[in-house]
């Protein structure tokens, strides 16, 4: 049986400054059908993490329920989703009476009945052909009880253990061992912090401060393979195998843009398991220009965005010796000349250094990074290239601005 494995797609993420991702995600999604038409895929694992929010917008939406249907036509016979730590249980779980019906399995929290979590699916003969323990995202709730007056490290042990029986509570059930005995592949699903996980600036905290709350030993080893969500870099935990995090299929802050996008194809045969990354095309480039300000700009000037359909995002970093104004007024005019629709500057920050000191020479005090000012002292500063008898109602006028902010 052959089975894909994905997550993290954060549907309806708005990037820096609200800007929209949905072309970014319709392509993915339009190569995920396709993908899955082509490796003539029987069953798709999703493990986390549809949405990016647990109100997702209507573009959001239409994205998720057009790709259901498309899945329709691909030849692959089951679809598995598990909710994550963005996702709403309540929005996921809504249509899944619905969706049962068209061999989508959406377990958006754990069920009310444990055993409900264990899917057994179908191979092409309509015999049981693969087991999916489908775990969503582990609320506190889900797995340990509040004690009163316990420490942060009592909390975490807590946790730690409680996401470890959960798994092994699975294992222990008699459908799943049984199928396990008789020849069945089993997977497990799973949107948690491993313990050595690298993350990113973009993944919440889950738990009690993301400090790792489970290792590779506390996935029992009835599982063939464990489907991972939650940490948006493709990684391995513990150096096994079969346990993985597939990551997320699109940068979704300035810290991913190095990170590979890929999903996992799966090949389950009578000689074992057998895993391949396949890797996703992007369709648009988020990129860093750091460095002093003739080296950014001259990065800016000669950005070549021919490869991408989509205008690529940038992160702008400026370290230099002149003012905050001076740096600004060379950087607006070259960004002001940029083509829009290949280049577009989202973030942008200046750091002032000190000048080299002479010898004898009195050391200056350290300056600020724009993000240390005020609004009003960024406007003080920006009045000094006004006529000075314009600047007193010029600042007033501002002051009444911010206070009806």
């Amino acid at each position: 049986m052959k089975v894909l494995h994905t997550a993290d797609w954060h549907l309806g993420q708005r990037f820096v400054g609200g800007h929209e991702r949905t072309e970014e995600h319709r392509h993915f999604l339009e190569w995920l059908v396709q993908t899955v038409r082509e490796q003539q895929i029987e069953v798709l694992v999703m493990a986390g993490d549809v949405f990016d929010t647990g109100s997702p917008s209507n573009q959001a939406l239409e994205l998720y329920y057009s790709f259901l249907l498309q899945m329709r036509d691909t030849g692959c016979r089951d679809v598995v989703l598990v909710g994550g730590n963005h996702d709403s249980p309540a929005t996921l779980n809504a249509p899944a009476r619905l969706l049962r019906h068209l061999r989508v399995h959406v377990i958006g929290c754990v069920p009310d009945c444990f055993d409900d979590q264990v899917l057994v699916i179908d191979n092409a003969q309509g015999r049981p052909g693969l087991v999916i323990c489908a775990v969503p995202f582990l609320r506190d709730r889900d797995v340990r009880l509040s004690v009163p007056g316990e420490s942060a490290e009592e909390r975490e042990a807590r946790i730690k253990q409680g996401i470890a029986d959960h798994y092994a509570r699975l294992a222990e059930l008699e459908t799943v061992w049984q199928l396990k005995a008789a020849g069945l592949p089993v997977l497990a699903t799973g949107h948690l912090y491993a313990a050595g996980g690298s993350p990113s600036d973009s993944e919440r905290t889950i738990h009690v401060g993301n400090l790792g709350q489970v290792t590779a030993e506390h996935f029992p080893t009835v599982f063939d393979y464990v489907a991972l969500g939650h940490l948006h870099r493709p990684q391995r935990v513990g150096g096994r195998e079969h346990i993985r995090y597939s990551g997320a299929p699109i940068a979704l802050s300035f810290s991913e843009i190095d990170y590979p996008k890929e999903v996992v194809l799966l090949e389950f045969t009578p000689n074992g398991l057998t895993i391949n990354s396949l890797p996703v095309p992007g369709v648009r480039r988020l990129v860093r220009f750091h460095g002093n300000l003739d080296e950014v700009l001259t990065q800016l000037t000669t950005y070549d965005n021919t490869d991408y359909p989509l205008p690529a995002w940038a992160d702008v970093e400026i370290r230099s010796e002149l003012s905050q104004l001076e740096v600004a007024e060379q950087l607006l005019k070259v960004i002001e000349a940029l083509d829009r629709g290949q280049l577009q500057v989202l973030n942008r920050r200046h750091f002032r250094v000190a000048a080299p000191r002479l010898l004898g020479q009195e050391e200056e005090p350290l300056t600020r990074s724009l993000h240390d000012f005020t609004e009003r002292e960024v406007f003080v500063q920006r009045l000094e290239a006004e006529p000075e008898e314009d600047r007193p109602e010029l600042l007033r006028t501002f002051d009444e601005l911010l206070e009806g902010m």
